[in-house]
Formats: structure tokens, C-alpha cells, sequence
């Protein structure tokens, strides 16, 4: 086995693990408040909101930080680092004993994220660009499987195991993968870059602006869209069930739905961007994307919404592999942590969005409006992507 490819295989588990840990509170959360003393509902949801949306804003904040100590330090050292601290902080949830430290702790969960931002850069700086596509493609079911499956998982651990095992489980996952990266990770490090240089001046090396652009609010509507039900799920699969049995399990198969079809599509379809063009892929997948999110909102029964779900990730599946895929052949080497670092930063902000996006709109003008809000930004992008992307590059 190449290095290249025992990287890869290690940081597939290790950005799996880190999308559990950063989603898998979201079904427990209501119910863990509560036990930590907080028994009024609107205090409830309102300390929920806070305790799930804080990592990822703190996360976006922080992802180019990392993402440059990456470029500075090394790519395997932040590895290291980001894993054995959520390990700790994960695993530390466990034992909170009010709202305010597992707030403060899912603050600092988001401070020292970086995982992600460091094995995108590891394997983008390792793979030839002939397997380029296929290794970030895969790659990305990782963190996209890992958060979409992270609710069901958590509620699963949380229902039959007990809560506080939900954050001792993801802490001892987050354990082994330090250990893995410990032992199987190799990088020969060699910083290209001696002079620290400021933000603006990444910018300027950056040779193409507008086409980075386009690729940073690509990945940033990708995630909304993928999140902006997520708020709603339960709500719309209790209206189109005509039995209360189990509508959180069959709300979470169809939330989850999308992450099974990525690990299945994304590798495939990043090997036929390196063949055919991320810019082609990347423009049928938003199209696709875009047209799948219209009949979710007329759909009679969960088992319709599930199998358009299920579409929807087929065709998710060839976005982040296509604008992970045209960053490295972008951006220059010395940069790439920075680079990844930023567009990551817009997918913690997608996720975020597409929670509030979701809540306010299903809130004002109701649940299927979601569905048509959202494939209208899909398609808005495509059509960018269609002038600005693929009748340039």
C-alpha cells in the first residue's frame, strides 16, 4: 500500500469520527439539558440552539487558523493535536454538571477542531493530480457521512446505552483515531514558506480570486442545503406519518439518508472528475441537487422523502470531491492548509445556515417552503458555476 493511500484510509476514519462528534449531540441534546437541570421547554430549546451552533461558528473561526500551523508545523502534528484534544473534550461531556460547562465545552470542542482542515491538506499535498479526484472524494464521505450519521448514531447510543455514554463512545473513537494517526500517518514535512505572511497576502497569491470564490460559497450552499432540514425533519415526517411509532428513528434514516448515498457516489464520482473535469461534475451535481429538493416538498409518505434523500446525496456526492479537487490545482503549495482551512470555514457556516435557514423558514411560511428555498439557491449557484466556472476553465 502506497503512503498516500494509508493516509488516506486513516484520515477517512478519523474525519468520520470527528463529523459524529461534532453532530452526534443533536438528538441528545434536549434531553441531556434537561437532566442537567433545565426543565423549562423554551430554556431548553433555547440553550440547545446555543450548544449545537456554538462549535460551528467557533470552528469557522478557527479553521484557517489551524489550517496555517498546518502550513508552518506540518500536517501530522495538527492531526495529533485535534484529535486527542476532542478526545479529552468530547469524552470530558460526559461529566458536565450544568448547561454552562457543556456549553463551555462544546465552545472549546470548536476551538480546537482542525482535523478535517488538516487531513484535506495531507492528502491534496500527497496525491498525484491523476488520483487527485478519487482520494478527495473519498475523503470527503468521511466528514459529510460523519455528520449526517452522527444524529442517529447519537440517538441510538443515547436511547439504549444511556447519555452520558453517547459522549464517552465518541471520545473513545476520537482516542483510537490519535492512536492510528500516531502509528500510520507519515508525512516528510518541508515548508515551502519561511516568512510568516498575513491573510491579505494569501489573498494575493491566490491566481485566480473569483474562481476560489465561487468555490468557497459553492461548499457554503452545499452545506446548507444538506442541514437546512434538519431543524424540520421530525416535524415534517410526524405529518406525513399516519402513526407516531417511531417517527424519531424513521426521521433520523431520512435525515441520514443523503450520507449513505455520499459514501457510496462521492469516490466514484471523484474519479470521473479527474477524467471528464471537476468543473463538469460539479456543475450536473448542483443542477441534479437543485431538481431533487422541488418533489421533497410534495412527497405523501417518509418513504418518498428517503428515497429522494437518497438521490439528493448521489448527487451531493460530486461537490465536494469536484471544489476540494480545483482548490489544489489552484492554490500553491505553501498555501494549501490556508486555502482548505477557509473553505472549510464555509462549510461550518453552511451547516449553521442551513439550521437556521431551515427553522425561520418552515417557522414563517411552512415546511415545504424549505424545500423549495433551498433547491432555488442550488440552482442560483449552478448557474453562476455554468457562466463563471465551466465556460472558463
Amino acid at each position: 500500500m502506497l503512503i498516500w493511500e494509508r493516509n488516506l484510509l486513516v484520515c477517512w476514519f478519523g474525519m468520520f469520527v470527528t463529523g459524529v462528534g461534532m453532530s452526534q449531540i443533536a438528538p441528545v441534546l434536549p434531553l441531556y439539558i434537561d437532566r442537567l437541570g433545565i426543565h423549562d421547554t423554551a430554556l431548553i430549546e433555547q440553550f440547545s440552539g446555543i450548544a449545537f451552533g456554538i462549535t460551528f461558528i467557533i470552528s469557522a473561526v478557527f479553521s484557517p487558523i489551524w489550517g496555517q500551523a498546518a502550513d508552518r508545523f506540518g500536517r501530522k502534528p495538527m492531526l495529533l493535536r485535534a484529535s486527542l484534544g476532542m478526545a479529552v473534550v468530547i469524552f470530558s461531556m460526559g461529566f458536565a454538571q450544568n448547561v454552562y460547562q457543556l456549553i463551555g465545552l462544546r465552545l472549546l470542542q470548536g476551538v480546537i477542531t482542525g482535523y478535517s482542515t488538516a487531513c484535506t491538506t495531507l492528502i491534496a499535498t500527497q496525491t498525484d493530480m491523476e488520483h487527485a479526484g478519487w482520494a478527495l472524494g473519498t475523503l470527503s464521505t468521511a466528514n459529510v457521512a460523519g455528520s449526517l450519521l452522527g444524529p442517529v448514531i447519537g440517538g441510538y447510543v443515547g436511547e439504549n446505552l444511556g447519555l452520558q455514554n453517547v459522549f464517552f463512545l465518541t471520545g473513545a473513537l476520537m482516542l483510537i483515531a490519535f492512536i492510528t494517526t500516531v502509528c500510520f500517518v507519515k508525512e516528510v514535512f518541508i515548508r515551502q514558506d519561511k516568512k510568516e505572511i498575513s491573510a491579505k497576502e494569501v489573498w494575493n497569491a491566490i491566481p485566480n480570486k473569483s474562481l476560489i470564490t465561487i468555490l468557497f460559497a459553492t461548499s457554503f450552499v452545499l452545506t446548507l442545503a444538506l442541514y437546512s432540514v434538519e431543524p424540520i425533519i421530525t416535524v415534517y415526517v410526524t405529518q406525513l406519518s399516519s402513526t407516531t411509532n417511531h417517527v424519531a428513528l424513521i426521521a433520523g434514516m431520512a435525515f441520514s439518508a443523503s450520507g449513505l448515498a455520499n459514501i457510496l457516489a462521492a469516490p466514484g464520482l471523484g474519479s470521473l472528475s479527474d477524467k471528464i473535469g471537476a468543473q463538469k461534475v460539479m456543475l450536473i451535481a448542483l443542477a441534479v441537487a437543485g431538481l431533487t429538493f422541488i418533489p421533497q416538498g410534495f412527497v405523501k409518505d417518509p418513504w418518498q422523502l428517503m428515497m429522494l434523500r437518497f438521490l439528493l446525496g448521489l448527487a451531493m456526492a460530486g461537490l465536494n470531491p469536484s471544489v476540494n479537487t480545483l482548490i489544489k490545482k489552484i492554490t500553491p503549495a505553501s498555501l494549501t492548509g490556508r486555502v482548505f482551512g477557509f473553505n472549510i470555514s464555509a462549510q461550518y457556516l453552511g451547516v449553521f445556515g442551513g439550521s437556521v435557514l431551515g427553522g425561520q423558514v418552515a417557522a414563517y411560511w411552512g415546511i415545504r417552503y424549505v424545500f423549495f428555498i433551498t433547491s432555488t439557491l442550488l440552482l442560483i449557484n449552478a448557474v453562476w458555476v455554468y457562466f463563471k466556472v465551466y465556460k472558463k476553465t
